[in-house]
């Protein structure tokens, strides 16, 4: 089984384009923070190139953007080339079959700064024309 699940942020805008075909493609990176340790203060973080085919790649590049937190569930597939120099390569990438955005959408109305309405009971006050549906 080949199955791969990474939680991290976009580390920049999410490129969609289209072959010659007419079928969207959508690339990303997103890093993954490592586990910090004991010694290891700084521990770093592992970066994954993502492709997203199809209806998800246009809805990723809708949605996404630079620093969004996001899951991408998918396959690993490793493509192997080589330089000019004859030197032989290869990148890993994540042939994305699921995506879910984690950093909350923030609409027109509500900023950052200003967080949206609650009642007594600390839940948000939505307006009925605000629900999608």
């Amino acid at each position: 089984m080949n199955k791969l699940t990474i939680i991290g942020n976009l580390t920049r805008e999410p490129e969609l384009r289209k072959l010659p075909d007419g079928t969207p493609v959508c690339n990303f990176t997103v890093a993954v923070n490592r586990k910090k340790t004991q010694n290891n203060q700084n521990p770093g973080a592992d970066y994954f190139n993502v492709t997203a085919w199809r209806q998800l790649g246009e809805i990723c590049a809708k949605f996404l953007e630079k620093g969004k937190k996001a899951c991408v569930i998918g396959r690993v597939s490793v493509r192997t080339y080589e330089t000019q120099d004859g030197k032989h390569g290869a990148n890993l990438e994540v042939l994305a079959e699921e995506v879910e955005f984690i950093s909350p959408r923030i609409s027109d109305a509500t900023t950052p700064e200003e967080p949206a309405p609650v009642d007594a009971s600390g839940m948000a006050i939505v307006e009925t024309d605000d629900l999608p549906f």
